[in-house]
């Protein structure tokens, strides 16, 4: 048996940032709808956008939080690899925003709180949904959203993506799961754009601030979700009795509010969001 030379060094240990990213992707982490059966019942769900189809990428749906009815709204990634291709890997098109849009004015009409899972690289790029009005369809929902008058609520479960994420994360409170990131775009896109080159994509997700504890910072989120050690995916029951417990708190404090401050305040937030400041010498 060879021995290990005495000049060959260990592998350093990935940076955290990178860490997380691949937590955020573990095959087995807990899907958006692994987190609708083990917190709601009642589920109902609601097809199409009542414009050109059904998109299998997003599921709506009135639902039960605690005996409370709810709208629920997530996309899903699928299971298997059939599942996975047909639902686009979890990346909706714009029928799936327009679904979600549907759903959500559905709920408003009739008083009820929305709550939404996301874990998605982003929106379905890919030509056709750009012919339909994909970017249309994600600026109608960041509008309509910030104007709703009822409590809404995001969770990050996963990968929360680009503009595909922020279609269903303008609400009252966006939560964030302790190994999720959020972020404009994924490490990989961002070394290729940046350097030319996706291998740096550990370099890229430390520069972009993407985790929970960076994006919190930033107030682009307003709490974090611990996760039992090791990731949701080792213990899927105890991560959800532990958002569990983040959304009946939230969703209380939300309806505890005036309708009128709570508008005011889910437009401040929007407002605000993300800001930071930089000192200048006067003396330069």
């Amino acid at each position: 048996m060879s021995e290990q030379p005495d000049n060959q060094q260990p592998a350093a240990p990935a940076p955290p940032a990178w860490q997380k990213t691949e937590l955020a992707r573990h095959g087995q982490r807990p899907d958006p709808y692994a987190y609708i059966e083990r917190l709601f019942t009642d589920f109902s769900e609601i097809h199409g956008d009542r414009a050109f189809g059904d998109d299998p990428a997003m599921t709506c749906g009135m639902a039960r939080f605690e005996g409370e009815e709810v709208m629920v709204i997530a996309n899903l990634k699928g299971r298997s690899t059939k599942e996975k291709v047909q639902r686009r890997f979890g990346m909706p098109d714009p029928e799936g925003y327009r679904k979600a849009l549907r759903a959500m004015k559905f709920a408003e009409k009739f008083g009820r709180p929305i709550i939404t899972l996301i874990d998605l690289m982003g929106a379905n790029p890919g030509l056709g949904a750009e012919e339909r009005g994909q970017a249309e369809a994600i600026a109608r929902n960041l509008r309509e959203m910030s104007r709703l008058r009822v409590p809404t609520i995001a969770t990050i479960t996963g990968e929360g993506g680009s503009g595909g994420a922020l279609g269903l994360a303008v609400t009252d409170r966006v939560l964030m799961m302790e190994k999720a990131i959020y972020s404009v775009i994924s490490p990989e896109a961002c070394a290729s754009i940046m350097w030319r080159d996706a291998s740096r994509r550990v370099e890229a997700a430390v520069a972009l601030k993407a985790t929970a504890d960076d994006v919190k910072e930033l107030a682009c989120v307003d709490d974090i979700v611990p996760e039992p050690e090791g990731g949701a995916h080792t213990d899927p029951a105890a991560a959800a009795d532990l958002l569990k417990d983040k959304l009946r708190q939230h969703l209380n404090e939300l309806k505890a509010m005036p309708l009128e401050e709570l508008l005011q305040r889910r437009y401040e937030k929007f407002r605000n969001v993300g800001q930071f400041y930089t000192t200048v010498d006067s003396r330069q």
